[in-house]
This record gives C-alpha cells, sequence and structure tokens, in this order.
C-alpha cells in the first residue's frame, strides 16, 4: 500500500512496524539422495571408516578400564613384610615366583561376608633369593611355582601397545587434514550442504507464480534452452551462465526459483549465501568447490543461491570489504563461474535485494548475464496473485478480488497471501462457511495497521482529539480535486500504535504523480495537525506519523522529482537501498544541505496554511462529521461523502451505467469509426 493510504493518529512516533520475515531453509547436511552431493557413495563410506575407527578407540579404551577396574577389585598389592606374617600364619597356599614379583595365594576360607566371596589373590616385590625364599616356603607348606618366560608374544604386545595406537591416530588425523583442505572439513563442515531437488519434486511450477509476467518470460527462455540446446546451440547461441533476481523482500524470488527447478524438470541446488560462511578459515572457498563438483556430476542442473549478498558484497572498503574469510569465498566463486562449461547445462540462478553492494566482477556478463527484476506488482499482478492464493479458499459472490488490489497499492506477493489467509480465519471465527468482502477488507487492515486494540479505553477528552484529526484528513482530501476517495475513518485504536486512521483507496493506479498531486498529498496529511490547531487551540503528539511522511514527501520533491522553485532540475540526492528501506544520501554540500532544510519547510508552512484556511472555511462539516464518528467509532467512506454532500448542498452522484444499460452501437458505425481512425493514423 503506498504511503498515503493510510493517515493514522498515533500519539506519538510510530511504534509499529511491518516487514517481511523470511523463513530459513531447512538444510540438508546429509548427502541429498542418489542425485545430491556425495550420491556416488563415496562421502558415506569414508565416513563409516571413521566412524568405525573412532568406535573401536573408544571400546577398546572402555575395555581397558572395565578390566583394570575389575583386576583391581581382585588383586591387591601387600608389602613384604605383610607376605612373611601371613606365611607365617599359614594363611597361604600357594605362591608363583616371577622375575618382577610374587603372586600370592591365600588359603579358602569359608565367607563371613558378602565382600569375603569375591576370590582375591594378593602380590608383592622380591625382597630376597630364590633359594632362601623356596626353602621358607616349603617349611611352611607352600606349593612354590616359578613362572617360564615365553617371549613368543613380546612382538606382538609392542604392536599392540605402541605401534596400533599411533597407527590409528595417523589414520585418523591424516583423513581430518584431507578433509579440511578441500571437499568436507570435520564433521562435514568444508561440505557444501545444498539441498538438493530432483525433477518436480519442489511441487511448484510456472502455474504457482503470479503477478511477475517479465520475470516469468526471461526464466521460461532458460528452462526451454535446457530442455531443447540444440534449437539454440544450432543458431549458435550459449546458455547464460547465471542470472540475478533482483527485487524487494516478499516479492517472490525464491517462488520463481522453484518453479524454475519444477518447469526444468533437472537436479536443483538451493542454499544460502550465508551457509559458506562458518567459523573455520577456508570453509567457504571449499563448500563452493564441492559445490560446484557435485553440480557438475549432475548436469544438467540449476545452483541456486539466495541472499548473495552474504558472499558477494563488493571487496571495496566502502561496502564492508576487507573481510578476508568471505573475500577468500567470493574470489573462489568467481573463479569456479569462470572455469564451468556451459555446454554441460549449469545455470546459476542469484537472488538478492541489495545488488548495489555486490562486487561488480561478479555482475559482468559471463558470470551473472541477465539482472531480471522481480519488482513490486501492480494492479494486474495484485488481482493475479489474489486469485493464485484464493483458489483453495471458499469465497461468496460478494468478493471483488479488484477492490482489494486497488486498496493494496504497494503490497507484494507474501503480503497479498496473508491478506487471504487472515481473511479465511476471520470468516472461521465469525462462524461463517464462506470469506466475504468484509473479511478481506478487515484482513487489510490487520496487515497494514494491526488488530483493533479493544482494550485501551481512551478518555472522552481523548476520542474528541482523535476524532477531529482524522476528520480533518478526510474532510481536506474531499475539499481538494487530486486527492484520493475515502474508504473508512476509525478512532479504534489498533496494535501497531496507530489510535485512529483515514483509509483511502485510489479510483484507479497510478504510476507517477504530478506536482498538483504532491501538493495535494502534503496538504491532507497536514490536515489532521490543523484540524487539533483549529479546534482546540492546541497540538499533540498525534500527528508524528503525518509529519514524517509529509517531511519525506516534501524532501523528495526538492532534491529528488526537481519540483522546487529555488533548485530547479538540479538532483541533491541519490537512492542507495532502492530495494530495501529506500535510504537516500545527499550529493551536495553543507551549505547547500541547509538551504534545502529551508525550502522543505516552507513547503511544509504553505500546506499547513492551505489546510488551516479549508477547514476553518468548512468548521461546521468537520463539528458535524466529528461529532458522529465519535458516536459511532467507525464509518464509512459512503457515510462521510453523504454527511459531506448533505453540508455542502451537493447533488447525489450520478452511477454509472454498466455495459448491459448501454446503447449498443450498430455494427455499421463501428466499422466506419475503426476505417476513420485508421486513416487518420495513416495521414500522420
Amino acid at each position: 500500500m503506498s504511503e498515503n493510504n493510510l493517515n493514522q493518529y498515533d500519539g506519538g512516533p510510530m511504534n509499529g512496524s511491518s516487514g517481511n520475515n523470511r523463513n530459513n531453509n531447512n538444510r540438508n547436511n546429509g548427502s541429498g539422495g542418489p542425485g545430491g552431493p556425495g550420491g556416488n557413495g563415496d562421502g558415506p563410506k569414508r565416513q563409516n571408516l571413521l566412524m568405525l575407527l573412532i568406535a573401536s578407540l573408544v571400546t577398546l579404551l572402555m575395555m581397558s578400564w572395565v578390566m583394570s577396574k575389575m583386576t583391581g577389585a581382585t588383586d591387591l598389592e601387600i608389602s613384604y613384610n605383610e607376605f612373611i606374617e601371613k606365611l607365617e600364619a599359614g594363611e597361604i597356599e600357594s605362591v608363583q615366583i616371577t622375575d618382577d614379583r610374587i603372586n600370592i595365594y591365600p588359603k579358602k576360607t569359608t565367607p563371613k561376608t558378602p565382600q569375603d566371596m569375591i576370590p582375591r589373590t594378593y602380590y608383592t616385590g622380591r625382597a630376597e633369593d630364590d633359594s632362601t625364599l623356596t626353602r621358607r616356603l616349603l617349611e611352611n607348606d607352600v606349593e612354590v611355582a616359578k613362572e617360564i618366560p615365553d617371549n613368543s608374544g613380546m612382538l606382538f604386545s609392542i604392536l599392540l601397545t605402541y605401534v596400533l595406537p599411533l597407527v590409528l591416530v595417523w589414520v585418523l588425523l591424516s583423513f581430518l587434514f584431507r578433509r579440511m583442505s578441500g571437499g568436507g572439513g570435520p564433521m562435514g563442515v568444508g561440505k557444501s550442504n545444498a539441498k538438493v531437488y530432483v525433477q518436480k519434486e519442489t511441487g511448484i511450477t510456472f502455474k504457482d507464480v503470479a503477478g511477475e509476467d517479465e520475470a516469468k518470460e526471461s526464466l521460461q527462455e532458460v528452462v526451454d534452452f535446457l530442455h531443447n540446446p540444440g534449437k539454440y546451440s544450432k543458431i549458435g547461441a550459449k546458455l547464460p551462465k547465471g542470472a540475478l533476481l533482483v527485487g524487494p523482500p516478499g516479492t517472490g524470488k525464491t517462488l520463481l526459483a522453484k518453479a524454475v527447478a519444477g518447469e526444468a524438470g533437472v537436479p536443483f541446488f538451493s542454499l544460502a549465501g550465508s551457509d559458506f560462511i562458518e567459523l573455520y578459515v577456508g570453509v567457504g572457498a571449499s563448500r563452493v568447490r564441492d559445490l560446484f563438483k557435485e553440480a557438475t556430476k549432475n548436469a544438467p542442473c540449476i545452483i541456486f543461491i539466495d541472499e548473495i549478498d552474504a558472499i558477494g558484497r563488493s571487496r571495496d572498503s566502502k561496502y564492508g570489504g576487507g573481510n578476508e574469510e568471505r573475500e577468500q569465498t567470493l574470489n573462489q566463486l568467481l573463479s569456479e563461474m569462470d572455469g564451468f562449461d556451459t555446454s554441460k547445462g549449469i545455470l546459476i540462478l542469484g537472488a538478492t535485494n541489495r545488488p548495489e553492494i555486490l562486487d561488480k566482477a561478479l555482475l559482468r556478463p559471463g558470470r551473472f548475464d541477465r539482472r531480471i527484476i522481480v519488482d513490486k506488482p501492480d494492479l494486474k499482478g495484485r488481482v493475479a496473485i489474489l486469485k493464485v492464493h484464493s483458489k483453495d479458499v471458499l469465497m461468496d459472490d460478494s468478493v471483488d478480488l479488484d477492490a482489494i488490489a486497488l486498496a493494496t497499492s504497494g503490497a507484494v506477493g507474501s503480503d497479498l497471501a496473508n491478506m487471504i489467509n487472515e481473511a479465511a480465519i476471520n470468516a472461521v471465527k465469525h462462524g461463517r462457511e464462506y470469506v466475504c468482502q468484509k473479511d478481506l477488507f478487515e484482513a487489510v487492515e490487520l496487515v497494514l495497521v494491526g488488530k483493533e486494540k479493544k482494550d485501551r479505553i481512551m478518555s472522552k477528552e481523548e476520542r474528541r482529539i482523535v476524532s477531529y484529526h482524522e476528520v480533518g484528513h478526510a474532510l481536506v482530501s474531499a475539499l481538494q480535486k487530486n486527492s484520493e476517495p475515502v474508504q473508512k475513518i476509525t478512532i479504534v485504536p489498533r496494535t501497531m500504535g496507530a489510535l485512529g486512521y483515514v483509509m483511502h483507496v485510489p479510483e484507479e493506479e497510478k504510476f507517477l504523480n504530478t506536482q498538483a498531486e504532491l501538493h495535494d498529498m502534503l496538504v491532507g496529511l497536514v490536515g489532521g495537525r490543523a484540524a487539533e490547531e483549529l479546534v482546540f487551540d492546541t497540538v499533540t503528539t498525534g500527528a508524528a506519523n503525518d509529519i514524517e511522511k509529509a517531511t519525506n514527501i516534501a524532501r523528495s520533491m526538492v532534491t529528488q522529482y526537481g519540483m522546487s522553485r529555488k533548485f530547479g532540475l538540479v538532483g541533491l540526492e541519490t537512492v542507495e537501498s532502492r530495494y530495501l528501506d529506500g535510504r537516500t544520501v545527499m550529493n551536495c554540500s553543507d551549505v547547500t544541505a541547509a538551504e534545502v532544510d529551508k525550502e522543505v519547510m516552507d513547503i511544509l508552512k504553505e500546506a499547513y496554511e492551505e489546510a488551516k484556511k479549508l477547514l476553518s472555511e468548512n468548521r461546521e462539516i468537520l463539528d458535524k462529521i466529528a461529532a458522529y464518528l465519535i458516536e459511532k467509532e467507525t464509518i464509512t467512506g459512503k457515510e462521510f461523502m453523504e454527511i459531506f454532500r448533505k453540508e455542502k448542498g451537493l447533488p447525489e452522484p450520478e452511477e454509472k451505467e454498466d455495459n448491459e444499460g448501454r446503447e449498443e452501437i450498430p455494427k455499421e458505425q463501428e466499422d466506419a469509426a475503426e476505417a476513420a481512425l485508421d486513416n487518420g493514423a495513416a495521414e500522420q
């Protein structure tokens, strides 16, 4: 909706804002199926081998730990003195003498406690020679055995204890470094995580996209090239390497890319620019290499990079250049786009709403050959979009999508889809089985200014102020010939901060505004503040949003449109972010900027004085409509105009005859008129 379609009374600066929330695409970190990255089976095999090695090491460590715990519970070390004491007390049944220690096996006794049920053995170090120890053992009737050393397993023991762990660590580290150096990092960090759609898995075709006929036409040529390459190569044409989709948020850039995938019937790699950026240095470039490697395997195919400005930002410091990781990723992308062969059928689609910050090397022909503008839809496009989104919604005969499209000038596809859905929810809430026109208009208001805030109770004086403020907007519009008709006036607060508003609906869509229309627009915007001063001899904070809009229009008239008596046709501002917030930058000296401010103030002052004059001359009408609005809280544009015409003594407008009521023109006269027009055109 255009800025001049709602005049809001805030009670202060607007604290509500509307935006287009972009859903984050679910990224597929796996192989993507047989046709996706890793579809040849090599990646999963390497990962399985790695997991097997890790599991083996963990198992060995766990078994070693368990065995040590079990051994520690049954095999206890004692001093040599304790050993002699047990020997003399007759508690030892047998011993085994080894090279470095003595293993002691006590006599079996009847267990007295649960701990005595665990068989225990002891060991101690050797403290005397074998002959003395043997004699003492034999004197105490202890069975003596000596271990015979077996050196046959020494080599195996050395391999198992020292060599095998080193080999496993070397294999693991070499595998990880190889993955990090190209095609993948630890846990798949360097691997492309593009989501792959094969054939028509997107479920979206060009029939599901409306309001962007020019963009669809450009992309249909590319799809036809993928289907019938011989028809183009016969004449010498080549497939464009890339197409850049540019437009405001919510206009359907991603939807168009998915429609291309559905129409082309080829593998479709979809990912966002931010997916290339990770914590590790070099990962972005590695993912770019892996992406194009997989695309080459699956050619012909389409690569779609959403929000490409995340990695394609200009390397100039003016636009935040200097990030080494992002520049390395961009350089790799530029190299890959130069390196692949278009004859294989690889097409790159990029989407952004900030084309002005993209690197010039990325935009040149040979990389992105086409720039496809996906702009806000016009009236015809909005009607088509509403029809697409309402095809599965039950609607009654009162629904007029043309009127809704007129009331939503400036809305994008996502806004319109949201309005249709909100209208359906509203119909269910009121117990209706079909959506009516009232539901649709309420949905438009809900999306633009929020839900009615019924719990906010204003005082009687505040209701009078808001009522006069809104009627001031509407009355000034009705008194001017270049203003849009009033659709609705309300003083019911909304959740986005508006205490009331006037809704205008244009009779037809316009792409240009004359200076007279802009002037009347300014007068209408300051009409609310003028009514406050005229009636209450004071002003409030409620005109903050009106003043902001009026200032922007007046400044644009001076700096961009050449409508200033003082500066004439000099362009003093340029738009930097055309598709986002429309931010502008002054291209003049500080002295000139101060003069621009003075010129803007003069324009606004002139508009304000004119608004006060119009309202003072029609004070009785202002009071009558304001009193009616205070009583009803919400009145329609038709009710407003009935009171206005009655007070002004104007006749009722004649209803326009439809096609059935018009007199039919004879065929002979119609042919003669066409012939006369043709002759006139030929003479010119």
